[in-house]
This record gives C-alpha cells, structure tokens and sequence, in this order.
C-alpha cells in the first residue's frame, strides 16, 4: 500500500510539472513581439546596408 502511495505522488508531481511548463509555453508564445516603429526599421536597414546615406535621410525626412 505504502508502495502505491508514493507512486501516486511521484506521478501527481510528474503531471503537475509537466501542466506548469505548458501552461508556461503557451503565455511566451502568445506575447506578442515588440513592433519596430518605422524610424528604427529604417536605421536598421541603413546599418545593415540594404540603403544608402542618400536614400536614407530622404526616407527620414519623410517620415518627421
């Protein structure tokens, strides 16, 4: 009896654990991410070099 007791909890903690790091993934993965505004998009593009200096601050000015 005593055998069969402590299996219990063993497999209580097991599935409790396991409903807690659940539980855990869903809430991270349904965060939503953090959105760039559109000037910081633009510096990262010109830092990446996908734009030059030229294209660069026009697209700034347009954008104040």
């Amino acid at each position: 009896m005593g055998l069969v007791l402590i299996i219990l909890v063993a497999g209580l903690v097991v599935w409790l654990f396991t409903q807690h790091e659940t539980v855990t993934r869903t809430t991270t993965a349904s965060t939503p991410a953090r959105t760039d505004t559109p000037l910081e998009i633009l510096r990262k593009r010109y830092a990446r070099g996908e734009i030059e200096r030229e294209e660069f601050e026009s697209r700034k000015r347009e954008l104040s």
